[in-house]
């Protein structure tokens, strides 16, 4: 019985060394980091108002970007550029003072040098549409490829950042950066 226990036993381990060397034939792991991407602080949120007061009842419509994530490759040339996949979710709102019931958003994604120089910015559209009784919808957009360029072979992901936000009036720029919010629904 013994016997056939070890017999048993070895088969499990050969059989673990055989998967183990299909995974060190099968794709590279990346040769560096994938940039980083994000979404920015100052262009996170949009709230449009209807008139002068920044307050709830003036409130139109508004966005928020959720979250952001990404991955990449670099390809067998490591000379080429990083391709990079995002996806960011949105969540967007219809407050008190919103007119109609269908809103385009504009929100940019941006390839920089890690804290510097922006290399590329591009700007997509959303349009949401609000059906009878829904103040908030939520939305993931995605991007199946973002190309970064490298100068080297040796030029890392991590001197790039991928950043996300909503192209706002230099108005709403200060509202995000006052520190207020208002989001739709009010909890």
């Amino acid at each position: 019985m013994r016997s056939i226990a070890a017999i048993f036993a070895a088969a499990l381990v050969l059989s673990g060394c055989q998967s183990l060397r299909d995974r060190l034939d099968g794709p590279q792991p990346n040769p560096g980091p994938c940039p980083n991407a994000l979404s920015l602080y100052d262009a996170h949120r949009l709230v449009e108002f209807r008139g002068e007061e920044r307050v709830l009842g003036n409130v139109g419509f508004t966005g928020e970007i959720l979250n952001v994530v990404s991955d990449c490759a670099y390809t067998d040339d490591r000379a080429t550029p990083i391709d990079l996949q995002l996806a960011a979710q949105f969540a967007f709102g219809r407050g008190a003072a919103a007119e109609g019931s269908e809103k385009t958003y504009y929100y940019f994604v941006a390839v920089t040098r890690t804290d510097d120089v922006v290399i590329e910015r591009e700007v997509f559209p959303i349009t949401v549409r609000f059906e009878p009784g829904q103040d908030r919808v939520e939305v993931t957009e995605e991007i199946s490829s973002i190309l970064i360029p490298r100068v080297a072979p040796t030029t890392s992901g991590a001197n790039f950042e991928v950043i996300i936000g909503f192209v706002l009036t230099p108005e709403q720029i200060e509202f995000n950066r006052s520190g207020l919010r208002f989001r739709v629904p009010v909890e």
